[in-house]
C-alpha cells in the first residue's frame, strides 16, 4: 500500500496523544521552570491541533487532512478573536451604565 493513500488521521491522532503525554510529563516535573514552560506550550499546541484532527474524516488522505485542518484551525482562531473582541462589550453590559 502506498503511503499517500493510507489514512493519516488515525496516525496523526496517535502522534498528538504521544506529544500531549510528553508535554504533561514536562509540566509535572519540578526541577526546571524552562521545561515546565515548554511542556505547557506543547500541551496547548497539541490540544489545538487535536481539535482540528479530531474533527477530520477518518479516511482523509494527507492533502485533504491538511486543507481541512487549516480550515478548522482558522474557524477556531476566528472564534477566539471574536470572543476577545466581545469582552469589553459584554463587560459594559454588566456595568449597567445606561439605566433609565
Amino acid at each position: 500500500m502506498r503511503h499517500s493513500s493510507r489514512p493519516i488521521v488515525p496516525r496523526a491522532e496517535a502522534a498528538l496523544l504521544l506529544v500531549m503525554g510528553a508535554g504533561f510529563l514536562l509540566v509535572l516535573q519540578w526541577w526546571s521552570f524552562a521545561l515546565y514552560r515548554v511542556g505547557l506550550l506543547v500541551v496547548i499546541v497539541a490540544t489545538l491541533l487535536n481539535i482540528a484532527v479530531g474533527n477530520l474524516p477518518r479516511d482523509a488522505g494527507p492533502r485533504r487532512a491538511m486543507i481541512q485542518s487549516a480550515v478548522i484551525l482558522a474557524v477556531v482562531a476566528a472564534i477566539f478573536v471574536i470572543g476577545i473582541l466581545l469582552v469589553p462589550v459584554l463587560a459594559s453590559l454588566g456595568q449597567g451604565g445606561d439605566e433609565p
